[in-house]
């Protein structure tokens, strides 16, 4: 199991201080938010996304992802969302990402009707990614919170840079068990993010084992050699406990879940 850790954790913390975090508490990976308030976002020049790239690699860090923000079930027009996906996708080559996250974002849209806007820009958008070496992963979240409406979308999709990203906590809000959230998402599966949580009534980030998610159970579904990253909402809930002082030992809780079975 490759660990990696979200910087929705760390918000705005400079590059330098990110790639240190990572080595220090022994990751082996970072998924990079893609947003204006962070150091890196689509507006970044050759030269600036050269230099975030130039600092991970001499830290011996992956660059798992780029979480970006696109919707692409979203209603209105599909070009000004296949624009941010052509955007997003350059900028996970530029870093040297194989990911980009996006969401779906389908609202209260019929869910027909959701389904065929996501799978039709991601269709659009796939070719491009194959030639710039990158997968787009549509994350569980919002309107497709379940594993099954995520790989329903990438199965229509059929290609193989189209997949999906399973978030544990909103499969787990859905409804779903671990084990019919993989079967349903191994086939689309780029990675997974892990978190832990109070209850599903309160969202707060916790370390991770110390809320009710099923962490285990959903480990014990992977393949050992794929990328697990804890995505710590620190943006979301500034209340949260600092996330640096938890890395190590969430580093050390998930490779004790993951471990194999005697």
């Amino acid at each position: 199991m490759k660990l990696a850790f979200s910087t929705l954790g760390v918000p705005g913390l400079p590059i330098a201080d990110v790639v240190r975090l990572a080595t220090e508490n022994g990751y082996q990976g970072v998924e990079l938010r893609a947003h204006p308030e962070e150091p890196v976002h689509l507006g970044l020049g050759q030269s600036e996304r050269a230099a975030v790239r130039a600092e991970f690699e001499r830290g011996g860090i992956a660059v798992l992802g780029v979480a970006g923000y696109a919707k692409v079930a979203a209603e209105g027009y599909d070009q000004p969302v296949l624009d941010e996906l052509a955007a997003l996708t350059e900028l996970a080559r530029d870093l040297g990402a194989p990911y980009v996250r996006v969401f779906p974002g389908g609202g209260d849209q019929d869910p027909a009707e959701a389904d065929a806007a996501a799978a039709r820009r991601l269709g659009a958008a796939a070719p491009y990614a194959a030639d710039l070496g990158v997968r787009l992963l549509l994350e569980t979240h919002d309107s497709h919170r379940a594993g099954a409406d995520a790989a329903r979308v990438a199965g229509t999709v059929g290609h193989k840079n189209i997949g999906a990203l399973w978030d544990v906590m909103h499969t787990w809000l859905a409804g779903e068990e671990p084990v019919a959230s993989h079967a349903v998402l191994a086939p689309h599966l780029g990675y997974v993010q892990v978190k832990d949580i109070a209850s599903a009534e309160d969202t707060t980030p916790l370390a991770l084992g110390a809320g009710v998610l099923p962490l285990r159970a959903c480990l014990d579904t992977l393949d050992p050699d794929g990328w697990v990253c804890w995505e710590y909402e620190k943006r979301w809930y500034p209340e949260a406990v600092e996330l640096p002082g938890l890395l190590g030992a969430g580093r050390e809780h998930l490779l004790r879940l993951g471990a194999p079975k005697q």
